[in-house]
């Protein structure tokens, strides 16, 4: 689920990059706050964008802390702090610890099944603070692995269900924005799982493994990157609009770069790779043309 909701650092300024990199590195240090070393472990770019949203939108103030970091020893680094990095720490967690419990139960993966495990408590902890969030991604894997296991092939059924997760998470509390994070959320988790079932197309047609884009593809053959591609786009649209109907000021140009750039990085380097390995493979069946027409010049 994690990865797709990343800044595009071409098109930031020098001060919007170190303030992006404080709230990514303030989250380290309340996963590890939070949950130790192994929290640390969990750190991703999708959480530091929660912790701007809610920051933006409720002109939290940080708290600044200048720190050595192990990881990039090269001078002191600087972290912001907030009420909104506690939070997204623990749906960091939260979500960390299904997504292993998910992977173990698919494949029986005992690592997995470890990782889980040292998390467990966390959770349990987290599910006293917030219920309905808790609630909501247990019933999200439920349903999730009830359409995987029917084979689900209607795309908007099953990314609904990230949607609706997303969705409880992106609101922090209930209160007058309540609504438009909740559909913000909603069109950004849709986003991020087909996103995400894209990505691993390849990889699970060799594997065998489900993917709801995989019946798409046969059926709509040429116009399946068409399709994919207006897909992506509508959703984002919508996801940005509930962008801007908040009033939301502080940090709106990095939240900006994130919904309109950002999220493309990985759709456009994987159009890139692809690109690549197609004239890769157009040239390996020339030179093996031109190597047997050669070899039956030889024997003529």
């Amino acid at each position: 689920m994690f990865g797709y909701i990343n800044v595009n650092r071409k098109e930031l300024s020098k001060e919007d990059e170190g303030i992006y990199q404080a709230y990514y590195c303030g989250l380290c240090r309340q996963l590890k706050d939070a949950a130790g070393v192994k929290g640390q472990m969990l750190l991703n770019y999708d959480m530091a964008f929660l912790i701007l949203l809610q920051t933006g939108l409720y002109e939290l103030e940080n708290e600044e802390i200048t720190f050595n970091c192990v990881i990039h020893p090269s001078g002191k680094k600087l972290a912001y702090i907030n009420e909104a990095t506690a939070y997204a720490a623990d749906m960091d967690i939260l979500l960390s610890y299904h997504n292993f419990m998910d992977d173990y139960r698919d494949d029986g993966s005992r690592t997995k099944q470890l990782l889980a495990s040292v998390l467990k408590k966390d959770c349990e902890n987290i599910r006293r603070r917030y219920p309905r969030q808790v609630q909501a991604v247990e019933e999200y894997m439920r349903r999730l692995g009830e359409a995987q296991a029917r084979n689900e092939k209607n795309l908007d059924i099953v990314s609904g269900y990230t949607g609706e997760m997303l969705g409880e998470l992106f609101v922090w509390r209930e209160d007058i924005w309540a609504k438009e994070l909740r559909n913000m959320g909603f069109y950004m988790g849709k986003f991020i799982y087909l996103m995400d079932a894209y990505d691993d197309l390849e990889k699970d047609t060799r594997k065998g493994s489900y993917n709801p884009l995989l019946y798409l593809k046969k059926q709509s053959g040429k116009d399946y990157e068409t399709f994919c591609r207006q897909t992506f786009t509508s959703l984002m649209s919508e996801c940005a609009k509930s962008f801007e109907r908040m009033p939301i000021l502080l940090h709106s140009e990095i939240i900006r770069n994130i919904l309109y750039s950002g999220v493309w990085t990985r759709y456009e380097y994987l159009q890139l790779k692809r690109r690549r390995d197609r004239e890769k493979e157009q040239e390996r069946t020339a030179k093996k043309s031109r190597g047997q027409a050669a070899l039956a010049k030889e024997h003529r």
